[in-house]
Protein backbone atom coordinates (compact mmCIF):
# COMPACT_ATOMS: atom_id res chain seq x y z
CA UNK A 1 0.00 0.00 0.00
CA UNK A 2 3.06 2.33 0.99
CA UNK A 3 4.07 2.24 -2.95
CA UNK A 4 1.25 2.76 -4.46
CA UNK A 5 0.56 6.00 -1.76
CA UNK A 6 3.54 6.99 -2.82
CA UNK A 7 2.97 6.99 -6.18
CA UNK A 8 0.09 8.80 -6.09
CA UNK A 9 1.37 11.30 -3.89
CA UNK A 10 4.22 11.86 -6.86
CA UNK A 11 1.15 12.09 -9.70
CA UNK A 12 -0.67 14.53 -7.42
CA UNK A 13 2.09 16.72 -7.58
CA UNK A 14 3.78 16.34 -4.18
CA UNK A 15 7.09 15.69 -3.18
CA UNK A 16 7.57 11.86 -1.22
CA UNK A 17 10.10 10.70 0.03
CA UNK A 18 9.70 6.86 0.57
CA UNK A 19 11.33 4.29 3.26
CA UNK A 20 11.07 0.84 2.33
CA UNK A 21 12.77 -2.44 3.11
CA UNK A 22 13.06 -4.82 0.90
CA UNK A 23 10.36 -5.62 -1.47
CA UNK A 24 9.91 -6.71 -5.80
CA UNK A 25 9.01 -3.56 -6.57
CA UNK A 26 10.47 -0.32 -7.95
CA UNK A 27 10.40 2.87 -6.13
CA UNK A 28 9.04 6.05 -8.11
CA UNK A 29 9.82 8.71 -4.60
CA UNK A 30 12.84 9.52 -3.60
CA UNK A 31 13.90 6.36 -1.60
CA UNK A 32 15.71 5.71 1.86
CA UNK A 33 16.30 1.59 1.91
CA UNK A 34 16.17 -0.18 5.20
CA UNK A 35 16.36 -3.55 6.06
CA UNK A 36 15.86 -3.42 10.18
CA UNK A 37 12.77 -2.40 12.31
CA UNK A 38 15.77 -0.12 14.08
CA UNK A 39 17.18 1.22 10.20
CA UNK A 40 13.23 2.11 9.68
CA UNK A 41 13.06 3.86 13.25
CA UNK A 42 15.88 6.13 12.48
CA UNK A 43 15.11 6.87 9.17
CA UNK A 44 11.84 7.78 10.41
CA UNK A 45 13.23 9.89 12.66
CA UNK A 46 15.36 11.87 10.52
CA UNK A 47 12.77 12.58 7.94
CA UNK A 48 10.04 13.34 9.97
CA UNK A 49 10.79 17.20 10.82
CA UNK A 50 11.01 17.75 6.20
CA UNK A 51 7.38 16.41 5.97
CA UNK A 52 3.47 17.79 5.77
CA UNK A 53 2.24 14.33 6.26
CA UNK A 54 3.94 11.27 7.45
CA UNK A 55 2.10 8.14 6.38
CA UNK A 56 3.10 5.25 8.63
CA UNK A 57 1.86 1.88 6.61
CA UNK A 58 4.93 -0.68 6.88
CA UNK A 59 3.80 -3.42 8.35
CA UNK A 60 6.97 -3.55 11.05
CA UNK A 61 7.18 -6.41 12.69
CA UNK A 62 6.41 -6.13 16.58
CA UNK A 63 9.25 -8.26 17.84
CA UNK A 64 12.65 -9.05 16.70
CA UNK A 65 15.70 -11.59 17.65
CA UNK A 66 17.42 -10.54 21.42
CA UNK A 67 20.50 -11.74 19.19
CA UNK A 68 21.71 -11.93 15.53
CA UNK A 69 24.24 -14.05 14.53
CA UNK A 70 26.71 -12.96 12.09
CA UNK A 71 27.26 -16.61 10.55
CA UNK A 72 24.58 -19.50 9.82
CA UNK A 73 23.04 -21.06 12.80
CA UNK A 74 24.03 -24.85 12.39
CA UNK A 75 20.87 -27.38 12.28
CA UNK A 76 21.41 -29.77 15.16
CA UNK A 77 19.22 -32.55 16.86
CA UNK A 78 17.79 -30.42 19.74
CA UNK A 79 15.50 -28.32 20.16
CA UNK A 80 16.29 -24.30 19.47
CA UNK A 81 14.00 -21.66 20.62
CA UNK A 82 14.52 -17.77 19.67
CA UNK A 83 14.43 -15.53 22.02
CA UNK A 84 12.45 -12.12 20.93
CA UNK A 85 12.36 -8.59 22.20
CA UNK A 86 9.44 -5.88 21.30
CA UNK A 87 11.13 -3.60 18.68
CA UNK A 88 10.86 -0.04 18.57
CA UNK A 89 7.33 1.33 18.22
CA UNK A 90 8.06 3.97 15.79
CA UNK A 91 4.24 5.31 15.45
CA UNK A 92 4.24 5.91 19.59
CA UNK A 93 7.72 7.02 19.32
CA UNK A 94 6.83 10.51 17.17
CA UNK A 95 6.27 14.19 18.57
CA UNK A 96 3.09 14.41 20.01
CA UNK A 97 3.17 18.19 20.72
CA UNK A 98 3.34 20.70 18.66
CA UNK A 99 3.86 18.16 15.90
CA UNK A 100 3.67 20.28 12.17
CA UNK A 101 2.82 17.21 10.11
CA UNK A 102 -0.59 15.20 9.97
CA UNK A 103 0.38 11.53 11.07
CA UNK A 104 -1.70 8.81 9.41
CA UNK A 105 -0.93 5.03 11.03
CA UNK A 106 -2.11 2.52 9.57
CA UNK A 107 -3.96 -0.87 11.38
CA UNK A 108 -3.91 -4.12 9.86
CA UNK A 109 -6.50 -6.00 11.79
CA UNK A 110 -7.96 -9.10 12.18
CA UNK A 111 -10.55 -9.10 13.88
CA UNK A 112 -12.41 -6.33 15.94
CA UNK A 113 -11.04 -4.44 13.14
CA UNK A 114 -13.05 -0.57 14.06
CA UNK A 115 -12.12 -1.15 18.23
CA UNK A 116 -8.63 -1.79 17.44
CA UNK A 117 -8.60 0.99 15.00
CA UNK A 118 -9.66 3.50 17.15
CA UNK A 119 -7.85 2.60 20.24
CA UNK A 120 -4.56 2.68 18.38
CA UNK A 121 -5.53 6.17 16.72
CA UNK A 122 -5.48 7.14 20.66
CA UNK A 123 -2.72 5.27 21.86
CA UNK A 124 -0.31 6.46 18.74
CA UNK A 125 -1.43 9.78 18.91
CA UNK A 126 -2.25 9.88 15.37
CA UNK A 127 -4.35 12.33 13.59
CA UNK A 128 -5.94 9.42 11.19
CA UNK A 129 -6.11 6.00 11.38
CA UNK A 130 -6.76 3.58 8.24
CA UNK A 131 -7.75 0.28 9.21
CA UNK A 132 -7.94 -2.80 6.59
CA UNK A 133 -8.82 -6.69 7.80
CA UNK A 134 -6.15 -8.63 6.36
CA UNK A 135 -7.74 -12.24 7.44
CA UNK A 136 -8.95 -12.95 4.16
CA UNK A 137 -5.63 -13.92 1.91
CA UNK A 138 -7.86 -11.60 -1.26
CA UNK A 139 -7.45 -8.33 0.64
CA UNK A 140 -4.84 -6.11 2.30
CA UNK A 141 -1.43 -7.87 2.52
CA UNK A 142 -0.07 -9.79 -0.50
CA UNK A 143 -2.39 -8.87 -3.17
CA UNK A 144 -3.36 -5.77 -4.99
CA UNK A 145 -6.68 -5.20 -3.64
CA UNK A 146 -7.71 -3.79 -0.51
CA UNK A 147 -11.09 -2.06 1.20
CA UNK A 148 -10.09 0.25 3.87
CA UNK A 149 -11.76 2.45 6.56
CA UNK A 150 -10.21 5.50 7.75
CA UNK A 151 -10.98 6.66 11.57
CA UNK A 152 -10.46 10.39 12.67
CA UNK A 153 -9.09 12.10 15.64
CA UNK A 154 -12.86 13.67 15.77
CA UNK A 155 -14.88 10.19 16.13
CA UNK A 156 -15.28 10.56 12.51
CA UNK A 157 -15.09 7.67 9.99
CA UNK A 158 -14.73 6.93 5.91
CA UNK A 159 -14.78 4.16 4.36
CA UNK A 160 -12.90 3.38 0.78
CA UNK A 161 -14.91 0.53 -0.80
CA UNK A 162 -12.61 -2.18 -2.18
CA UNK A 163 -10.55 -1.63 -5.21
CA UNK A 164 -7.09 -1.64 -6.78
CA UNK A 165 -4.15 -0.17 -4.26
CA UNK A 166 -3.83 2.35 -6.56
CA UNK A 167 -7.30 3.54 -6.78
CA UNK A 168 -7.85 3.54 -3.01
CA UNK A 169 -4.33 5.38 -2.62
CA UNK A 170 -5.64 8.12 -4.80
CA UNK A 171 -8.38 8.75 -2.59
CA UNK A 172 -6.34 8.62 0.12
CA UNK A 173 -4.13 11.29 -0.88
CA UNK A 174 -6.82 13.36 -1.38
CA UNK A 175 -8.59 13.05 1.77
CA UNK A 176 -4.80 13.79 3.46
CA UNK A 177 -4.83 16.84 1.55
CA UNK A 178 -7.55 17.83 3.02
CA UNK A 179 -7.26 16.60 6.73
CA UNK A 180 -3.96 18.29 6.15
CA UNK A 181 -5.90 21.86 5.03
CA UNK A 182 -7.93 21.28 7.90
CA UNK A 183 -4.98 20.57 10.47
CA UNK A 184 -3.39 23.68 9.58
CA UNK A 185 -6.42 26.03 9.52
CA UNK A 186 -7.00 25.33 13.14
CA UNK A 187 -3.64 26.14 14.07
CA UNK A 188 -3.81 29.39 12.58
Amino acid sequence: MGYAIAEAALAAGHDVTLISGPVNLDPSARFVSISTSDDMYGAVHRHARECDVLVMCAAVADYKPREVSATKIKKRNEHFALDLIPARDILASLPHKDRQFLLVGFAAETNDIEKNARQKLRAKNCDLIVANDVSSADSGMETDVNEATIFFRNGEKEKISRASKKIIARDLVKILIDSREKCLTKKM
